[in-house]
C-alpha cells in the first residue's frame, strides 16, 4: 500500500506557476496567516509577470479560483498576492469586483426603408 501525499497550498501555487513560467528557478512564494485566512505572496522573474498575470488578469484569476477550490477542499480561505520583484505589489482585480458587463448592439435607427432584393431570375430548362 502506498502512502498519500498531501500537497500543502504553498506547493500548489508554486507547481501551478513553475509550468507557466520561462524561470521557473525564480519562482518564491511566502506563507502568511492573517485575519483573512491564508496569504501567500508569489515572487516571479520580472520577465515572467506577464504570464503569471495573464490577459486582463485572467491567469491570476484563474489561479486564485483553483485555490478558492483548494481552500474550500481543506476548510480554509486562501488568498493570492502577486508581488512585483522591484518591490510593489501587482494590482489584478479580484473575480467578485469585475464584471462582464453586457456589449450593447450597436443600432441605428434610420426612416429610410432597407433596400428591395433584386428578383432572382428563374431557371426554367426551355432551350
Amino acid at each position: 500500500m502506498t502512502a498519500k501525499h498531501e500537497i500543502t497550498d504553498q506547493e500548489f501555487v508554486e507547481s501551478i506557476v513553475r509550468a507557466l513560467v520561462d524561470n521557473p528557478e525564480d519562482v518564491v512564494t511566502a506563507r502568511t496567516l492573517d485575519e483573512r485566512g491564508v496569504l501567500i505572496q508569489l515572487t516571479v522573474n520580472r520577465a515572467d509577470m506577464g504570464k503569471v498575470i495573464g490577459r486582463d488578469g485572467r491567469t491570476a484569476k484563474a489561479i486564485r479560483s483553483l485555490l478558492r477550490v483548494f481552500g474550500a477542499r481543506n476548510d480554509a480561505r486562501i488568498n493570492l498576492k502577486i508581488v512585483d520583484p522591484e518591490g510593489e505589489q501587482a494590482t489584478i482585480p479580484e473575480d467578485k469586483e469585475t464584471k462582464a458587463e453586457p456589449i450593447p448592439e450597436k443600432v441605428e435607427k434610420t426612416d429610410e426603408k432597407p433596400a428591395e432584393k433584386p428578383a432572382q431570375e428563374k431557371a426554367t430548362g426551355v432551350i
